[in-house]
C-alpha cells in the first residue's frame, strides 16, 4: 500500500535454511542471459483486444505509456495470420498460425512491425514474439507440402491436436491445430529458419513460446544456438519443466507461485505456503532460472477469472503485486491490468479491453521504478535470483517479512496477506499492527 524508502524497519532477521540454499542449491545453467533483462518487467499484449482498432499502429501509439510504467520488455501474443479451416469462433485463436512468416492483414503489415520495434528500442524496450511451434492450423502449406511433418492418430491419420495434460485426465483435443512431429528431424531447420526470419527482418529480441515443454528440448537448445548467431535474445517457455532452462530458455512461467497468490487472496494460503513456494523452486530449478511471476496473463483471463474474481478488491491486487514485483522472479503485466480487469475477455472474438482510468498505473510504474533502481530486485551476473532472499519470523504467518541483498542494495519486505488487521513481532521484541492487505517496502538496517 505505501513504500517507504526513509523509515528505519525493525523486525528478527532469521535467515531460514530455505534462504541459505538458495545460494548454492543448483548449479547455473550454460548460457549467460542478456543483461537488459536484470531489472526488468515483462508486459504481454493481446493486439486483437488492447484496443478497439485491434491494430499494430494502435499498440505503437501506446508505447510510451507502457514505457512510463517501467517496462523493459515487450510480448507480442501471435501476429501471424490465423486458420480458416476449422476456425473456433469468428476470429479464429491466435495460436492457429497459417503463415509463420507473415502478418494478419487484420493487425497491420512487416512494415508495421518494423515501426512497432524501432519505437520500442527507441523508448528503451525490447520487443519478443510469441511463438506457436507445436501445431499449425489446418490450412498451413505445410500439411500439403510436408505431411509427413505432422502427427498422426491410431488410424495413422492427420487429426486434431491431442495431449495427455494431466495424468489420469482424458486427453485434451485442440480441433482447430494439428500437431507437428519433431520425430521427424526435416521438420527443425525449417522451423528454425522461420523464427530466424523475424530478427533478421524485424529485429525481434527473442521469443515466448507456447507449450515449450511438448516440443523436444534438443530442438530448443539447437534453435536458440542458431538464433544467437544473429543477436542475443531472451526466450520464455510457457512451461516450467527445470530442463528448459539448461540452454535453451532464460525464463519460465512460475505457475506454482499464481496458485498461491490466488489462494491466499481467498484466504486458504499464508506466508508459509509462500515459504514452501520458494524452498521448493530452489530445489527444483538451476540457480539462474527466471521465473515469471504474474497474477494473470492471456489465458488465465479468458479461461479460468478476470483479476477481480481472483483477487476481489484493488488492496489486494496491490498486495499482489508488491510480492510478484519484490520476490524473486520477473514480474508480468498483461496489458488491461492497469486498468483492473474486471471481466474475461473473449478469446476468439472482438472484445476490446475497457481501460477506463488506469487506476493502477501509479502503482505499478511506483514498484517498477523501484525495481530497476535496487540491484537486490534484479538478475545479477552471479544467478538471476540476483539478491539473496531471507525470511523473517514473524510468529504471525498471515504476516510475510523477507529481505532481498545485492551489495548493497538491501530492502526489507512487509505483507498482510489477510483482510484484517495484523500484529507481529519486530526484532526488538516489541510488536507491530498492519492493516488488512497493506504492506511497505523499505531499507534494512544492520
Amino acid at each position: 500500500m505505501t513504500l517507504l524508502l526513509n523509515r528505519r524497519q525493525t523486525g528478527a532477521l532469521l535467515l531460514s535454511a530455505t534462504a541459505t540454499r538458495a545460494l548454492h542449491a543448483a548449479p547455473a545453467s550454460g548460457r549467460a542471459h542478456v543483461p537488459w533483462a536484470r531489472n526488468t518487467a515483462i508486459y504481454e499484449v493481446n493486439i486483437r483486444q488492447f484496443s478497439g482498432e485491434g491494430t499494430l499502429k494502435a499498440v505503437q501509439a501506446q508505447l510510451p505509456r507502457i514505457a512510463k510504467l517501467g517496462v523493459g520488455i515487450l510480448w507480442l501474443m501471435p501476429l501471424q495470420p490465423i486458420g480458416v479451416q476449422r476456425r473456433k469462433g469468428t476470429l479464429g485463436s491466435y495460436y492457429s498460425i497459417r503463415d509463420y512468416t507473415a502478418v494478419n492483414p487484420e493487425f497491420g503489415t512487416l512494415a508495421d512491425v518494423r515501426s512497432l520495434v524501432r519505437q520500442a528500442h527507441a523508448l528503451g524496450m525490447k520487443v519478443i514474439l510469441d511463438w506457436v511451434a507445436n501445431h499449425t492450423a489446418w490450412d498451413h502449406p505445410w500439411i500439403t507440402q510436408h505431411p509427413d511433418w505432422y502427427q498422426r492418430d491410431a488410424s495413422g491419420q492427420i487429426g486434431p491436436f491431442s495431449h495427455v495434460f494431466t495424468p489420469g485426465q482424458p486427453p485434451e483435443v485442440w480441433d482447430d491445430v494439428v500437431g507437428l512431429d519433431y520425430g521427424n528431424h526435416a521438420l527443425w531447420p525449417e522451423m528454425t529458419r522461420a523464427m530466424t526470419y523475424w530478427l533478421r527482418e524485424a529485429d525481434l529480441d527473442g521469443f515466448r513460446c507456447d507449450v515449450a515443454s511438448l516440443v523436444p528440448v534438443a530442438y530448443w537448445e539447437q534453435a536458440r544456438t542458431e538464433l544467437e548467431r544473429i543477436k542475443p535474445v531472451f526466450m520464455l517457455a510457457e512451461a516450467d519443466q527445470p530442463e528448459l532452462h539448461r540452454q535453451a530458455f532464460d525464463m519460465s512461467y512460475d505457475w506454482k507461485l499464481f496458485d498461491t497468490l490466488k489462494k491466499i487472496a481467498k484466504g486458504q494460503a499464508n506466508a508459509a505456503d509462500v515459504r514452501a513456494w520458494w524452498a521448493a523452486r530452489v530445489d527444483k530449478y538451476p540457480a539462474d532460472a527466471i521465473g515469471m511471476n504474474f497474477t494473470g496473463n492471456h489465458d488465465s483471463n479468458s479461461w479460468d477469472g478476470s483479476d477481480t474474481e481472483f483477487y476481489g478488491s484493488l488492496p489486494v491486487i496491490q498486495a499482489m503485486n508488491a510480492l510478484t514485483t519484490t520476490l524473486p522472479g520477473m514480474p508480468l503485466i498483461y496489458g488491461g491490468q492497469e486498468s483492473v480487469f474486471d471481466k474475461r475477455l473473449q478469446f476468439f472474438e472482438k472484445d476490446a479491453i475497457a481501460w477506463k482510468n488506469h487506476v493502477l498505473a501509479p502503482h505499478l510504474t511506483q514498484l517498477l521504478t523501484l525495481r530497476r533502481r535496487q540491484a537486490a530486485l534484479g538478475h545479477g551476473s552471479d544467478g538471476v535470483q540476483g539478491g539473496t532472499l531471507a525470511f523473517v519470523d514473524t510468529g504471525n504467518d498471515a504476516v510475510l517479512v523477507y529481505t532481498r541483498r545485492q551489495g548493497s542494495s538491501r530492502l526489507r519486505v512487509t505483507v498482510n496477506l489477510s483482510a484484517q488487521a495484523q500484529r507481529w513481532k519486530t526484532r526488538r521484541g516489541t510488536t507491530a499492527t498492519l492493516p488488512p492487505w497493506s504492506w511497505n517496502i523499505q531499507p534494512e538496517r544492520t
